[in-house]
């Protein structure tokens, strides 16, 4: 138990705490609510001895011991079992099986075991974290955006860890219904206090709502008898008969807790802006197919079609294809065989996380928001600025001063000031708080035209989808249904086969470790020339990345210069690199995966000599 008396807390002008009271009981599970920038972090620094408080105090118990997810990487460790070894105590360093259990759920595999923590991809590196973290098993979780880099299968595996965990957790994350299955109450940070219920969000928003509904009368009527005082004291404070009564009124006035009026932060508004179509099928998608070689191939003879106000949600484990599917479609890659057909009055819009390396360094919020649609007037542009959070001298700010969740706002006013019937969009809600969430799924519901979605949101699944397409182990199928009825039809395959992983007992039979063995080398023959080949894209990826990052400079100072000349010549040459480098993208994922699944092959056949 922990317990936080008249907490305040001030960074610069800026009150985050005034007088917050909070005490975590024996067994809570508490989501942290609050809009960007309300201090959930903070609080979290304070509880952790990060930060000191202005005034107040934390009291912890003796022994009591807390554990959170460290998002900065520092691995010691030659092999993935290694460095998660660290996390166990003394009395439990032999208890590898409970480790490997953890990281398995996080989406390793077995042959990651002996990898070196350095190999794997910055949000594989936040899941060793997250694992470590687990295999603590503290009195007391903190967990600060857990759910970032998890794929849907791993996102599903936590939450069962998680409602499992005996002891206290308080989980900051923007995924909603992530935190109400987890959670047994709902605490926000509103004003500049702490409220909290117990209960999932939709309770606390509904008690938050009517709490301000009746803060507001109560306001009212406070209002109205203080005017009438005035009145009351300016009429008779000059006449000797009623000046004794007229100060009594002004005691009474002065003794009056003043109600303040309510402040309301920023939501993100989100209206999509529908292009009228006489067309009933908006995208026609016929047998498409693609990889890089026609012996790898990531999706094959993918087929459907898109009404006028229908969703289609593209779903699955990272790291298979889903953005390759959307990108083919959105024609930015070239596919294998197949055909993606657009009715002559489709018109569409594409969100992706690439996308934002399209948007001009040198260019304002306000430009950006031009390029989408240069034909609106500036108080469109500025409305649409101010509906993303860029408001006032905000929307001239430059888009190198912008942060990674920044111009994730900027491409979607982008998107906003678009005329479009057709929507493509790729993880929409990383960087957005809850109440963002919420309003772009009720856009995306309300939005005439099509939509196709790729996310780890199964409540935006839930929501806005009609039909997905499913990203499994042997590539890719169409589902003709929303995703409950996916899950009660066919479910993830994680889930309905048992761990394949075991300890496995000691036995002295030589002649099924000479198999092992053999085995061994015979895939480390096989993966020796992918691992090479994954390496040397990854190398050649970073080199040219820097050379695009030197070009994207120089094509900035060529712009100020006003050499057109020069100017187009580096701009195509910046154009080829960065299709050079999605390119090498793509191939680098589809080798990764071939890597992955010869390793999982082997990883069975070598258990079932256990």
């Amino acid at each position: 138990m922990i317990q936080l008396t008249n907490i305040s807390k001030n960074f610069s002008t800026q009150e985050l705490f005034s007088n917050l009271n909070f005490k975590l009981n024996s067994g809570n599970r508490v989501g942290l609510v609050g809009r960007n920038g309300s201090g959930k972090s903070t609080l979290f620094k304070l509880i952790l001895g990060e930060e000191s408080a202005d005034s107040g105090d934390v009291i912890i118990p003796k022994n009591y011991k807390i554990g959170t997810l460290k998002q900065h990487l520092t691995f010691s460790e030659k092999t993935l079992r290694e460095e998660a070894a660290l996390a166990l105590e003394d009395e439990m360093k032999y208890d590898t099986y409970r480790v490997e259990k953890i990281l398995f759920g996080l989406g390793f595999t077995g042959e990651d075991l002996e990898a070196n923590p350095l190999s794997f991809s910055g949000g594989y590196q936040i899941r060793i974290n997250l694992a470590k973290l687990l295999v603590t098993e503290p009195n007391l979780l903190l967990l600060d955006e857990p759910t970032n880099y998890l794929d849907i299968v791993s996102l599903r595996w936590l939450k069962s860890f998680l409602r499992a965990f005996k002891g206290e957790l308080i989980l900051i994350t923007h995924n909603r219904e992530f935190m109400d299955s987890v959670s047994t109450h709902t605490m926000g940070l509103v004003r500049k206090k702490i409220e909290i219920i117990q209960g999932d969000t939709h309770k606390f928003y509904e008690q938050l709502n009517a709490n301000d509904e009746l803060y507001a009368k109560q306001k009212v009527s406070q209002d109205k008898k203080v005017k009438e005082l005035e009145e009351f004291i300016a009429k008779n404070k000059a006449r000797a008969s009623t000046a004794a009564l007229a100060q009594s009124k002004v005691k009474q006035l002065e003794k009056m807790d003043r109600m303040e009026d309510l402040g309301f932060d920023n939501t993100l508004k989100f209206d999509f802006n529908f292009k009228d179509t006489p067309a009933k099928v908006l995208l026609d998608v016929k047998d498409l197919s693609f990889g890089y070689t026609p012996e790898n191939i990531l999706f094959k003879n993918i087929s459907f079609t898109l009404e006028k106000g229908e969703c289609l949600g593209i779903i699955g484990k990272n790291g298979k294809g889903k953005s390759t599917l959307l990108n083919t479609i959105a024609k930015e890659l070239k596919q294998l065989s197949g055909e993606v057909n657009y009715h002559t009055t489709t018109s569409f819009a594409h969100f992706g996380q690439t996308n934002i390396s399209h948007l001009s360094p040198n260019n304002s919020v306000m430009d950006e928001i031009y390029v989408g649609n240069p034909q609106l007037s500036e108080a469109s542009v500025r409305s649409i600025c101010g509906g993303m959070m860029f408001s006032g001298d905000g929307a001239k700010k430059k888009i190198s001063l912008l942060s990674g969740g920044e111009k994730s706002r900027v491409m979607l006013g982008q998107i906003l000031a678009r005329n479009v019937n057709l929507l493509f969009l790729d993880e929409p809600t990383n960087h957005l708080d809850m109440d963002s969430i919420e309003a772009l799924t009720i856009a995306i519901k309300n939005f005439k035209g099509s939509v196709i979605i790729v996310t780890h949101s199964e409540e935006l699944l839930r929501r806005v989808c009609d039909r997905l397409i499913i990203f499994a182990k042997d590539g890719a199928e169409y589902f003709d249904g929303g995703y409950d009825e996916f899950l009660e039809k066919i479910g993830w395959e994680d889930e309905v086969k048992e761990e394949k992983v075991k300890v496995a007992p000691k036995s002295n039979n030589k002649e099924n470790k000479k198999l092992k063995a053999e085995m061994v080398r015979e895939r480390n023959k096989i993966t020796s020339p992918l691992k090479k080949k994954v390496e040397k894209l990854e190398t050649k990826i970073m080199e040219l990345e820097e050379l695009l990052e030197s070009h994207h400079k120089e094509l900035i100072e060529v712009s100020n210069s006003g050499d057109s000349v020069a100017l187009m010549e580096l701009s195509k040459l910046v154009s080829k690199e960065e299709s050079e480098v999605e390119e090498l993208f793509e191939e680098f994922e589809e080798a990764q995966i071939e890597l992955d699944e010869i390793n999982e092959n082997y990883e069975q056949k070598i258990e079932e000599l256990s």
